[in-house]
């Protein structure tokens, strides 16, 4: 492909990421590897069109793969103060829960797997906190 295709492509790719939709940067990274074809092309190292698709698709994954994660949750992370982790977090629980023992206990509109991670047994209507959440396990222990 001549360099100009590549940079058409390059730049329909990063203008479609940026202006249209919304994919989350894989457009852009898509339209990145192709302008730095387009520009390897129009300085002569581009090659035979073969190695050109080649060139594009490793640019393509090394760009993707070494840069889009960090960008995203550069751009598109947490706001400032947003804490997403439910440790800390104290609640009413409603049944009581020996040393060690698990159970089920309503918290945030919906019911959890508890699981007493503390030393003694947690009586009805004791406060809470949690201590860690293990997927959909709160490890939770009387709250002081």
């Amino acid at each position: 492909m001549a360099w100009w295709g590549w940079m058409i492509v390059g730049v329909a790719l990063l203008g479609t990421e940026l202006l249209f939709i919304d994919a989350q940067f894989f457009l852009v990274f898509l339209g990145l590897a192709a302008v730095v074809v387009g520009l390897a092309a129009l300085f002569g190292l581009g090659g035979p069109e073969w190695v050109q698709w080649i060139l594009f698709g490793i640019l393509a994954l090394i760009f993707m793969f070494g840069f889009r994660g960090r960008l995203y949750s550069k751009l598109r992370g947490n706001p400032p103060g947003f804490d997403d982790s439910l440790a800390g977090q104290t609640f009413t629980l409603d049944k009581g829960l020996d040393a060690g023992a698990e159970g089920r206990a309503p918290y945030r509109g919906t019911t959890w797997r508890v699981l007493n991670a503390g030393p003694a047994a947690i009586q009805p209507g004791t406060r809470v906190r949690i201590v860690d959440a293990d997927g959909l396990i709160l490890k939770v222990e009387a709250a002081e």
